[in-house]
């Protein structure tokens, strides 16, 4: 039996009479919620994912009040299989073009095309009269809206989509892919991108990605917690628990973000599902752990539940609480999709939390002892903090040379984190994918026989005037043609095709170089996917410069709380910031060596530091807290190795399943996705099998009772 005081609450959850309310009663809660209340629901805007304040948002916001404003453009192309496009075949392709057009309610020149679907352009080919017959509705001197190549291989023309919402888009393009693939001549392929193409294509991504998402999800905690239990039963416990709460945290939190007014993409529900999973999961290893340890000692599994939570207690609510508020503070940042995801895993967090801490200990103690089969545990077993297996031996070997294990994991993770030096941020359109999509292919086929630019144009939005604006957007360097597209309201949009492939620097200098042209002009924004792409770096640099010291100060500050020491907390939030400049410059060198990416999203840096030190620092509490508790009695030096082999196994298993769950965004063929999961996967790993093993165990036997400075914890 345990000799010191249980807490009340405690024993309420664990005990006999109340254990199964607690079980039960928020489990059928749950189900009903999931059952019946429906995830939140908002539509979806083009400014989502755009920095609040940024030119290019401005762009936006200003060209959504033209009265005409028909939304997103599809280019259609038409390429020959083989030589040109007869003039028969660009017969048939002007009237499939004016029936698209008319369909889509345009009539002429449609927007979003360049100069040439309306007059001809530099590099565009002429504008072609209707061939013999005409189109429905042609006339001599009528120009039509298809555009064909100089060279006679291609032919495109600009499509509006009008769409509601994202998954309307997607539904829209599909349809008009579906009936040009059946209308194309033979001998022609045609393929739909432009910006509404894109879109449709990242859409696709993420259709049935929840489902596939959460099931590799739950099938890699099953098969590692069966690994890690080594029982056909114990693992169903806690997967059903967190599974249980994933789903209710889905709910949850996107009912939050709608009633808040916070936006959310497609990808926060994805990686909510994996932080609840590896947050939930890590908390159900450590309490298992301890209440297997329990009932080593007392014969009662209730007592033996209330001792291990009360114990458990402090460092899941400490970690857990440290995670929310790191978490709360992506909601200074400029990004309204990056404010949705920083609140919904908060919320998921505290969900997760929840059910660890009392769900889970209720559930495991209306089972006997028998729910560990094979391996039960018997009053009188050796318990872990007693053992001489591997984590004994380890921290014996640390013990020997603790100076010697600091140099050489800070030189280790320092050449590591050289890496991190040359990180090139900000992803091309074209490398945004991991499997190359129909938009992306055919943007580049574009760009063979047009203007480089021609699939997504330089967009001045402006309330001055048109003219005026056009002739200094005209003189720019770089820019092939432009021309007005649309004009309502006082209003007007004005397109300029450069001659740079989207993405590329020279793009992006004709986006700064036209913005300097019309920087004198009232009311007047540059806008389109290269000036997104500037002012998405730029912003993410100063969410980066906001949002990183204060995570690092509320870290620090909840170490502080918790430990209520100062030289501890401040090597702890120092050995978490060198895991993750180590885990960028490995993870840098995988990308370009391994899998052959040129650079990373601008907003990976932020989320996997985030992510690395809010999570990291969870298993320095783990051994801390218990250290502690060791040190107590049996001093700091001894306290620490008894800590080190009571926790090893535990946070070692929870580590490595943390870092298979986040591994798992890869199942989703998005790149910023992709690398997300591999930074933390990386830097997980260093932080459980080096950084929590060796170095943390090391600087504690290096200092002594220093470490806790100013506090005293060994023995009085």
């Amino acid at each position: 039996m345990p000799s010191h005081p249980t807490p009340a609450a405690a024993r309420a959850i664990t005990g006999r009479r109340l254990a199964w309310f607690f079980a039960l009663v928020p489990i059928l809660l749950a189900l009903f919620a999931i059952a019946f209340v429906p995830e939140g629901e908002r539509e979806n805007s083009a400014l989502d994912t755009l920095p609040a304040g940024a030119d290019s948002t401005l762009a936006v916001e200003l060209e959504e009040q033209l009265p005409d404003d028909e939304g997103q453009v599809a280019i259609v192309l038409w390429t020959a299989e083989s030589g040109e496009l007869d003039q028969a075949t660009q017969g048939e392709l002007t009237q499939q073009s004016v029936s698209l057009l008319s369909e889509a309610g345009g009539g002429g020149a449609p927007e979003g095309a360049p100069d040439g679907a309306a007059g001809g352009g530099d590099g565009a080919g002429a504008p072609q009269d209707g061939p013999p017959g005409g189109p429905p509705g042609g006339g001599e001197g009528q120009q039509s809206p298809l555009v064909v190549a100089e060279d006679g291989t291609a032919a495109f023309v600009a499509v509006p989509v009008s769409s509601s919402s994202a998954t309307d888009n997607i539904d829209k393009v599909e349809e008009l892919r579906d009936q040009l693939r059946e209308d194309a001549p033979d001998g022609v392929e045609v393929q739909v991108t432009g910006p509404a193409g894109i879109q449709a294509d990242i859409g696709q991504v993420f259709d049935g990605a929840d489902i596939r998402l959460l099931g590799a999800t739950a099938a890699v905690v099953a098969i590692l917690l069966i690994i890690t239990y080594r029982s056909p039963v114990l693992w169903l416990v806690p997967l059903t628990v967190v599974g249980i709460a994933d789903r209710l945290a889905a709910i949850a939190a996107t009912n939050v973000l709608e009633v808040a007014g916070v936006a959310w993409d497609e990808s926060t529900i994805g990686i909510l599902s994996v932080l609840v999973f590896g947050a939930g999961t890590d908390y159900a290893l450590l309490l298992i752990s301890r209440y297997r340890d329990e009932l080593k000692t007392t014969e009662s599994r209730h007592e033996a539940m209330a001792h291990a939570l009360s114990r458990t207690f402090e460092a899941v609510l400490s970690s857990a609480t440290t995670v929310v508020l790191g978490l709360l503070t992506l909601l200074l940042s400029a990004i309204p999709t990056t404010r949705g995801l920083g609140l919904a895993c908060a919320v998921g967090v505290v969900i997760a939390a929840t059910f660890a801490l009392v769900v889970l200990p209720a559930a495991l103690v209306l089972f006997g002892r028998w729910v560990f089969w094979p391996r039960v545990p018997h009053v009188g077993d050796p318990v872990l903090v007693d053992s001489r297996g591997v984590w004994h031996r380890v921290g014996s070997a640390v013990a020997r040379r603790p100076r010697t294990f600091v140099a050489g994991t800070v030189v280790a993770l320092t050449v590591m984190a050289l890496g991190a030096t040359t990180i090139t941020t900000g992803l091309d359109p074209a490398d945004q994918f991991l499997e190359r999509p129909e938009a992306i292919s055919a943007a580049e086929r574009l760009g063979e026989s047009f203007p480089a630019g021609t699939s997504d144009p330089v967009q001045v939005v402006t309330r001055d005037d048109p003219e005026q604006v056009l002739a200094a957007v005209e003189e720019v360097e770089g820019v092939d043609s432009a021309r007005v597209t649309t004009t309502g309201d006082g209003i007007a949009r004005i397109d300029a095709v450069p001659d740079a492939a989207p993405g590329s620097d020279a793009a992006q200098a004709v986006v700064l170089d036209v913005r300097d042209a019309v920087a004198d002009f009232d009311d007047t924004h540059v806008g389109g996917g290269d000036a997104e792409a500037l002012d998405a770096a730029d912003y993410a640099a100063s969410d980066r410069l906001l949002i990183l010291p204060l995570i690092l100060l509320l870290v620090l500050g909840a170490l502080l709380l918790l430990l209520r020491s100062v030289v501890a907390p401040i090597l702890l939030v120092a050995t978490v910031v060198a895991t993750y400049a180590a885990s960028m410059g490995a993870s840098w060198w995988l990308f370009q060596t391994v899998f052959g990416f040129d650079a990373m999203d601008t907003g990976v840096p932020l989320l996997a530091f985030l992510f690395l030190v809010a999570l990291g620092v969870d298993y320095n509490i783990f051994l801390v807290t218990r250290a502690r508790e060791e040190a107590r009695e049996h001093g700091t030096r001894t306290g620490m190795l008894r800590a080190l082999t009571a926790t090893g196994g535990v946070i070692t298993s929870a580590g490595i399943l943390l870092a298979a769950v986040f591994a798992v965004l890869g199942v989703l063929p998005l790149v910023v996705l992709a690398q997300l999961g591999a930074i933390i996967f990386v830097g997980v790993l260093l932080d459980t099998l080096v950084v929590r093993t060796v170095l943390v165990p090391a600087l504690a036997l290096t200092l002594g009772e220093k470490f806790w400075w100013p506090r005293k914890v060994g023995p009085a």
